[in-house]
């Protein structure tokens, strides 16, 4: 899709580049610019793990793994490539893995984030203080 930017009296295009072109990585830059900025492309979502393979002792790994409001989980996979390698497969993989997290273990991956990113924070507090729960056996949760 074409961007533009309105200048005075004219539209003008964006000039289109590359992840590549830019310079930009994955995991260095990407990956940690849509942690410290969900909400560019998951409204109403919070990070709860980064390089997410609990279930797992390969090396797949979901790069973002968020939370929405409603207490459903959002996977983000980051592709610089143009082509996505695979993404759509990858992605019914981990969605297919995930299926069945507890909100326990969701607390648990919050809690390793937090403690690996030094934030000194709360895990299960801060997941229902987002939520705006108080009781989470009564909610629903992925």
């Amino acid at each position: 899709m074409p961007l533009y930017q309105i200048d005075g009296e004219r539209v003008l295009p964006v000039e289109t580049t590359t992840f590549q072109q830019q310079g930009l990585w994955e995991r260095r830059d990407i990956q940690r610019i849509l942690r410290n900025s969900i909400e560019v492309i998951a409204k109403d979502a919070m990070v709860i793990a980064e390089e997410f393979g609990a279930w797992t002792d390969g090396k797949r790994r979901i790069d973002l793994l968020c939370l929405r409001k409603d207490g459903s989980l959002i996977i983000i996979e980051i592709k610089r490539t143009e082509d996505g390698g695979h993404m759509d497969l990858q992605a019914l993989r981990y969605a297919a893995m995930v299926r069945a997290m507890t909100y326990q273990e969701a607390v648990q991956a919050h809690d390793a984030y937090l403690l690996k990113n030094d934030l000194g924070q709360n895990a299960e507090q801060k997941i229902l203080q987002f939520l705006g729960w108080t009781d989470p056996s009564t909610e629903t949760f992925n």
